[in-house]
């Protein structure tokens, strides 16, 4: 699971879609207005965005999002992209999704599916970019959806995840507190022996309320922990760290 993983995740059992399992995502899957504001107010310094266009250019490429959720990143690819496919295994976020499309006005092109991470309605070798953030499929134990990333990439493509840094304060120091046995270290070493390559960015989340900022923070973390760090950050915004790493099929 990726480091970005919300605490409460650690507590819930996978859930059947089809004839495959997935795990749920109980802050975008239970609170989708609070975790709307959260993806608002991530990156409002558009560092993420710019190491990843820097990494691996999507314009004129086909784009897959996998975890897309509601849809928030799918109207930034379609600028640039020649099709962009929406990946989501939660029936309502699906929805949410083609809503937003629709009032986006992102053309044919651009299309939200209900599926698995490692079970994509996609032919092998016809995707230039898959691009999973903040999602809860990749890393140690998730083997399947990085093998099915492999099948589905043309030669030269790209898997690119981009998670919080469990590393860094003071964001990371709040995973830490969470999740029983959870190790940065040991994530490290499982993208690199698989044949990632790992950026630091750092940038800044910001909100338009105080309230809106605690909101976010209580459905990320346990009651005692989401109380400390509502304690602990002053005014509407905080320092946040990600992790963006990239493998490239050959």
């Amino acid at each position: 699971m990726l480091a970005g993983l919300s605490v409460k995740l650690a507590a819930t059992r996978a859930v059947p879609l089809g004839d495959v399992e997935i795990r749920p995502s109980p802050n975008a899957w239970n609170w989708p207005d609070v975790y709307e504001v959260e993806n608002a107010a991530q990156d409002v310094t558009g560092a993420v965005w710019a190491k990843l266009r820097g990494l691996q250019d999507w314009q004129g490429l086909d784009v897959v999002d996998i975890g897309c959720g509601a849809g928030f990143h799918l109207p930034v690819f379609a600028k640039r992209a020649r099709s962009v496919l929406g990946v989501e295994p939660y029936r309502p976020l699906v929805r949410r999704a083609r809503r937003r499309l629709a009032r986006s006005r992102c053309g044919d092109s651009v299309r939200v599916v209900r599926a698995a991470a490692h079970r994509l309605p996609l032919q092998a070798g016809s995707v230039d970019l898959l691009h999973a953030r903040t999602a809860y499929f990749f890393g140690p134990g998730c083997e399947a959806g990085l093998a099915e990333a492999r099948r589905v990439l043309r030669s030269g493509g790209a898997l690119v995840i981009i998670d919080l840094d469990g590393r860094s304060a003071p964001y990371g120091d709040w995973m830490r507190a969470d999740l029983t046995g959870f190790d940065p270290e040991r994530i490290e070493r499982f993208f690199a022996s698989r044949g990632f390559d790992s950026f630091d960015v750092e940038t800044r989340w910001e909100f338009d309320d105080r309230n809106s900022l605690e909101a976010v923070l209580r459905i990320e973390f346990s009651p005692p922990v989401a109380r400390r760090a509502v304690e602990s950050i002053p005014g509407t915004a905080l320092p946040v760290n990600y992790r963006i790493r990239i493998r490239r099929e050959e």
